[in-house]
């Protein structure tokens, strides 16, 4: 990396919900590479906001009686303190409810479509007549065309896996007010995406995505880049389209424009120029952190609205993967689906997890476990019993022996020399800057097991009881405690709170804490009086925090994701028993538990997700379900659910479908995957 300049961004959180550990996985890697940057003296900032768009949220705002913008501005200052909580250091946090935001918009839109990139078409679309509203598929419920599931969404059945338009349901509803809906034309707006496809291919394949993510995106021209629909009809919260009354863009237009939207009201309020960060010339980089779940987004759809608008392309885009618990998806059920605020209310330090989280990270698009017990283990370890008890170890002799100044000469020692050379903090800060950071944490706390290592053969305990070894004893601590600050300045992307109050019980001025300390502290140094700076974690704490996320969840239920989900709790009931078949007839259905090993979303599929599923045949199969409205991909992963495992294979437009995995529902909306009990494996049969 060469420039001075850089600009880092963590996906928008959407403005609908709180924020939780998953969460937390993009926002602290994302924090400790921007901390390691600005250590190392770059001119660095971080800039986010929330994504405040889009029909859920106007449909929440309406449910609870308020206005979007009065519900948008609540959980902004909820998603600000969580943040705040555990120490992600935002240059600039907004909303993309903005004027900034608004202009950028408008201003891409109008040289989208000056360059002939825009066009409009005339589709039909089902219109609920109760709400006044075009509904998206999602709020489509009807019958399958093919099979005659009830229930199914609007544009595939979950219980024969076909694919269709809404407009071929028998029987649709409305998911938000129940009323049948009517068909009407409507003019959408499209970004013709498939006139940058060269542009793309070629940008995909010149390093600015990890390897995995660029094979994903040759996947995805293999199917052909279709027109992007960037339109919503009205009544829509978000930005109406200009010259186009009642239309609206799409929230994944102006999403992504919100990083540009935040940076400029940062270089309003540095006065920076903004043109020399997001400029088509700009020599700063642009760096994207984000969950792999958004990669078609970010990877296509961005860079081409940003090369054909005139701006610079993101300088690199990093994919990380999905955070599990103990080994399963987050579970409500369980009490391990963990919001931000109720760690903290726990009373839990938020550099543990920071520092768990760095140690599990690498540079991959692979999935991190959350295992509480290694968690545990791991904070008490590491950072109690091995890095801080370095200091508790040496500051007393100090302090009570040697008015708390340091002594005027250290010891020879080898380790003192690996610290003071370039090559130690040369290949550290490759780990960071590769977001290597489980290498990196491996490297440091390798040097702090060296140190303890050297205070336990030089056993200052020891020393201390004879005065003829006062100058051994002064010099020992001294150089131990110059080994604790060099430590704490490699840690300090990772734990910067704990560093700050390092940076005062050493009374080190902040040109200390920077990156590359190769020189000791002077002769004479004088320390301030220790105090405990960390605390070990009692396994309790987990085991309260996670029956509190049960109890919070039994009292009061999050805010539903979308409107089928409030339907569903108020209409139980069930669709009628079907006719009677024969136990021979049962027989022929083959029954396996199955694994999801992996799920994704299927670009183009506005309600299937892509599984990967383990049978215990040795391979893998691949399966669509229609469950995409209910679960998100993360939630899956590591998950037993049950298979339909000889349905005969189906040839779909999104791939081969190789089974069915088993869904309840009722005749209102809802759908709930089921799950065996524990003890099942993979293979096993449902008799």
């Amino acid at each position: 990396m060469s420039a001075e300049k850089i600009l880092a961004t963590s996906a928008l959180p959407y403005a609908n919900g709180d924020i939780h550990l998953g969460h937390l996985v993009e926002y602290i890697q994302t924090d400790i590479w921007v901390r390691f940057r600005k250590m190392q003296g770059r001119e660095c900032y971080y800039v986010c906001a929330d994504d405040t768009h889009g029909t859920p949220i106007m449909l929440r705002a309406e449910k609870e009686g308020i206005t979007p913008e009065a519900l948008i501005e609540r959980v902004h200052a909820e998603h600000v303190r969580d943040f705040a909580g555990f120490h992600i250091g935002f240059d600039c946090y907004h909303s993309t409810n903005s004027p900034e935001n608004r202009a950028l918009a408008r201003e891409i839109y109008l040289r989208l479509k000056n360059a002939g990139l825009i066009e409009v078409r005339t589709i039909q679309q089902f219109y609920d007549p109760v709400k006044s509203m075009f509904l998206p598929d999602r709020f489509i419920k009807g019958e399958c065309p093919k099979c005659g599931a009830k229930d199914q969404y609007g544009d595939n059945c979950e219980v024969c896996g076909a694919a269709y338009a809404p407009t071929d349901l028998k029987n649709p509803y409305s998911a938000i007010s129940g009323a049948v809906p009517v068909l009407r034309d409507s003019e959408h707006y499209f970004f013709k995406l498939g006139q940058a496809e060269n542009f793309l291919r070629q940008w995909t394949r010149a390093g600015h995505l990890q390897e995995e993510a660029a094979n994903k995106m040759a996947e995805w021209f293999g199917q052909g880049l279709q027109s992007w629909d960037i339109s919503r009809d009205a009544p829509y919260f978000g930005f109406e389209i200009p010259d186009a009354p009642g239309k609206y863009f799409y929230v994944w237009l102006d999403a992504p424009i919100g990083y540009m939207a935040s940076f400029k009201k940062l270089a309003d309020e540095k006065s920076l120029d903004f043109d020399a960060w997001w400029g088509a010339d700009s020599g700063a980089e642009l760096h994207h952190f984000i969950g792999k779940d958004i990669l078609y987004f970010h990877a296509l759809f961005w860079p081409a609205m940003l090369q054909h608008a005139g701006y610079r392309t993101p300088t690199r885009i990093y994919a990380h993967g999905f955070l599990t618990v103990d080994g399963a998806k987050m579970s409500k059920s369980r009490g391990t689906f963990i919001t931000a605020r109720s760690y903290l209310d726990a009373g839990l330090d938020p550099e543990w997890l920071r520092y768990y989280f760095a140690a599990k990270l690498n540079g991959t698009m692979e999935d991190i476990d959350l295992n509480l017990e290694d968690f545990v283990a791991r904070v008490n370890s590491d950072l109690v019993g091995k890095f801080v008890n370095i200091a508790s170890r040496c500051a007393g002799f100090i302090n009570k022996r040697f008015q708390g100044q340091l002594s005027a000469e250290l010891p020879p020692s080898n380790l003192l020399a690996k610290f003071n050379g370039e090559e130690l903090w040369r290949r550290i800060g490759r780990l960071y800057g590769d977001r290597e950071y489980g290498k990196a944490i491996r490297e440091i706390m390798a040097l702090v097991d060296e140190v303890n290592q050297y205070i336990d053969a030089e056993k200052p305990w020891e020393l201390a009881k004879l005065e003829i070894d006062d100058l051994r004893l002064h010099q020992v601590c001294s150089l131990c405690l110059n080994f604790f600050w060099r430590l704490s300045v490699l840690l300090k992307p990772v734990l910067p709170a704990l560093a700050d109050e390092v940076q005062g019980f050493l009374n080190l001025d902040a040109s200390r804490m920077k990156w590359g300390q190769f020189n000791a502290l002077p002769a004479g140094h004088g320390i301030r009086s220790y105090n405990h700076l960390m605390t070990r974690i009692d396994r309790k704490q987990i085991d309260a925090l996670l029956e509190a996320n049960r109890q919070s969840l039994a009292a009061a239920p999050s805010p539903v994701r979308h409107a089928e989900h409030q339907q569903h709790m108020e209409n139980k009931a069930i669709a009628p028993i079907a006719e009677t078949i024969s136990i021979d007839d049962f027989a022929k259905i083959d029954l396996r538990i199955a694994k999801i090993v992996n799920a994704e979303h299927v670009e183009g599929a506005e309600k299937l997700l892509r599984l990967t599923l383990d049978i215990g045949e040795g391979k893998t199969r691949n399966v669509f379900a229609g469950i995409k409205s209910a679960y998100a991909p993360e939630q899956l992963v590591g998950r037993l659910t049950v298979m339909v495992a000889n349905l005969a294979p189906r040839k779909m437009k999104f791939g081969l479908s190789e089974g069915m995995v088993l869904a309840a529902s009722g005749d209102g909306p809802g759908l709930f995957i089921l799950s065996p009990d524990a003890g099942a494996r993979p293979g096993m049969r449902v008799k």
